[in-house]
């Protein structure tokens, strides 16, 4: 299979969650010695995000998301198995921490973000859902991550996105780690107005806006 039947066929597996399929033409990919980076960035990360612009245009819903989230979560195990020991060859992008905010027990957007940064050479460390606020500042002081990710899903969460930002102010590392915002309700304008570094619209933006705030783009 060549590159472009390998791309082609990943991303409409992806799009229809057909797992069989994805896991073939995956496979194929590799015995055909693509290099599994390639296929990540050129394939997987470009499926995940159209399947995040359809369900942000309501063409999919949130059972079609959640599948395409789990179909390629296994792909990237054996993905991820090809590419141990070839560390040389991933640009490793730092380390950035993803939580959903205290009170908030949704995280299917934050779960495909972390997805589609780590395909982009992210390392992530994922909190879950409805973290407390001090237990991400512990990890932020911990781990000196290079960017803080904070996902509500509710209107009523949000407040919890600026009491984040402000204990990491207090923590004395502001200085020292990007603050990214996200999900439904939330908007540029609250981003702006909390201080934060950034903000992603959805989960196809996000990594979009991690290499901007790292400089990357």
């Amino acid at each position: 299979m060549s590159m472009e039947e390998v791309t082609t066929g990943i991303i409409e597996a992806i799009v229809k969650q057909d797992e069989e399929e994805l896991s073939r033409v995956v496979l194929n990919g590799l015995e055909e010695g693509i290099d599994p980076m390639a296929i990540i960035n050129e394939a997987i990360t470009p499926g995940l995000r159209k399947v995040g612009d359809l369900f942000a245009d309501e063409e999919v819903f949130l059972p079609e998301l959640v599948l395409a989230g789990q179909i390629v979560t296994e792909i990237m195990h054996v993905l991820e198995e090809k590419i141990k020991g070839n560390s040389g060859n991933i640009l490793n992008k730092g380390l950035v921490v993803m939580a959903t905010v205290n009170g908030d027990v949704h995280d299917i957007g934050k779960n495909l973000v972390v997805l589609l940064l780590r395909a982009a050479g992210y390392e992530v460390l994922d909190l879950g859902k409805s973290v407390a606020t001090r237990t991400i500042v512990e990890k932020v002081i911990e781990l000196n991550p290079k960017i803080v990710g904070l996902s509500s899903l509710l209107s009523t969460t949000m407040p919890a996105q600026k009491q984040v930002i402000e204990a990491i102010v207090e923590s004395g590392m502001r200085d020292q780690v990007k603050v990214l915002v996200g999900g439904a309700p939330v908007t540029r304008e609250w981003a702006e107005k909390i201080g934060a570094d950034g903000y992603a619209e959805n989960a196809s933006t996000a990594v979009m806006e991690a290499d901007r705030v790292m400089g990357y783009r």
